[in-house]
């Protein structure tokens, strides 16, 4: 069987048995992961080799595999996180800025579940004048060192830069040749 060589940027999502797979953004040693790429239709159980490719057109092997499926659906998502900070805090509530600067974002994210470094759980009651300040209710009273997050994910889509093409191979060819030193004198 002939290899294919296929030049594609990829996403590397987690592997799970879920619909909706989280974007990782390193390759990590310890986990598995799969990469997400535009190549021609290869049935599984194929190997995989993956390279990375240096400024000098060198090739590095950065990972290897095999060929999971052939899915155009799968769907891979990003998550956002928004963070704010609450300037008064009463017994469960807290107005908190600097997350959103406007009133119609307030309004957009009400419904989106708050949480909290420190574990606190709420919810955005309503909005406080025209500069993002919000009324948020928690499970709990908050500390004044804590930060409240709001968690948004983005489907991500692949970008097609399949390339047929692939450049040849720069080999690694080992040099033994000294290198001029010049001689300086020493006090």
């Amino acid at each position: 069987m002939e290899p294919h060589e296929a030049f594609s940027e990829n996403k590397h999502p987690q592997h799970s048995s879920a619909d909706k797979h989280k974007l990782e953004r390193f390759l990590r040693p310890d986990v598995a992961l799969v990469v997400t790429v535009y190549a021609p239709i290869t049935f599984p159980p194929t190997s995989v080799l993956l390279f990375k490719q240096r400024s000098n057109g060198m090739h590095d092997p950065i990972a290897t595999g095999f060929l999971l499926s052939v899915d155009p659906d799968r769907i891979i998502i990003k998550r956002l996180v928004l963070s704010g900070h609450p300037f008064k805090i009463f017994s469960k509530t807290a107005l908190v800025r600097y997350m959103f600067f406007n009133r119609e974002d307030v309004l957009w994210f009400k419904l989106v579940q708050l949480r909290t470094k420190w574990g606190r759980r709420g919810h955005i009651t309503e909005q406080l004048g025209a500069h993002g300040h919000m009324k948020c209710h928690f499970d709990g009273q908050l500390k004044s060192q804590d930060t409240v997050l709001l968690n948004l994910y983005k489907r991500v889509f692949r970008k097609w830069t399949y390339d047929s093409h692939v450049p040849e191979l720069v080999l690694w060819v080992r040099n033994e040749q000294q290198l001029p030193v010049q001689e300086v004198e020493m006090e």
